[in-house]
């Protein structure tokens, strides 16, 4: 009695359109959970390079403060911080470009701004797909519901008789199809939701950094960050 109704029956008994439904809804239900799974693991490394940031500014000098980043050349703040440096550098030895009209500290925006430009499009990558998933999943099962309920009124319509019993399977089995696009939908929203969230806390800190790290190239001291003695941490600069 149970093989006549369920996904198995909805596949089996239906066209090239409901089984097409049904394969678009699982090839956007597996995109959203890679999506979903693989931007996690990327958070979560990322929460924990941030954590590790403030030991920069307690390390006796630059090149300490830079080996605590770690050599990972997806850290962003250590490539926050190599973008810093370059700049500082760049500005300092090369005066024969357009950025003379420039000083030093509208260099060193400019270039840590690039470098969160960069950072913030690499975390975003992927989002859209959720997005499109979440939004569209709801109506692709509400057509394969709106499908099955046709032609399971062309069979009853053929058969000449409309009992409940002919009537529930069939208009039941079609409404699965609006469960699995409600199935597809609500963890891509939640995860779109989750992952913005999270995605905002990284970059309010690494934003916070490159500010931090923007006054230290250009006056030498991290700003507003005061010892028991009410005097600021200052990790000297190292001229190249």
């Amino acid at each position: 009695m149970n093989s006549q109704f369920g996904l198995a029956n909805v596949w089996s008994q239906g066209d090239i359109v409901t089984k097409s439904v049904a394969l678009l809804l699982l090839v956007m239900s597996l995109a959203s959970w890679m999506v979903i799974i693989i931007k996690t693991l990327d958070l979560i490394k990322y929460k924990s390079v941030a954590k590790k940031a403030e030991d920069f500014w307690h390390s006796e000098d630059f090149a300490a403060g830079l080996d605590k980043l770690g050599s990972d050349p997806s850290n962003p703040f250590r490539q926050l911080v190599l973008a810093g440096r370059e700049a500082t550098l760049h500005h300092r030895n090369i005066k024969a470009h357009l950025h003379d009209t420039l000083d030093v500290s509208d260099w060193v925006t400019r270039t840590l701004r690039n470098a969160i430009d960069e950072f913030t499009g690499k975390l975003q990558s992927g989002l859209a797909i959720l997005a499109s998933v979440g939004s569209t999943a709801p109506f692709v099962g509400l057509f394969g519901t709106v499908w099955g309920i046709y032609h399971a009124l062309l069979a009853i319509g053929a058969a000449g008789q409309a009992t409940i019993d002919r009537v529930a399977g069939p208009i039941g089995e079609s409404l699965i199809m609006t469960a699995l696009g409600l199935a597809v939908a609500i963890p891509a929203v939640l995860g779109y939701n989750a992952l913005v969230r999270g995605n905002k806390g990284v970059l309010q800190k690494l934003s916070r950094f490159a500010h931090d790290l923007h006054a230290y190239f250009v006056t030498g001291a991290r700003v507003g960050v005061a010892g028991a003695l009410g005097q600021t941490n200052v990790l000297p600069i190292k001229k190249a």
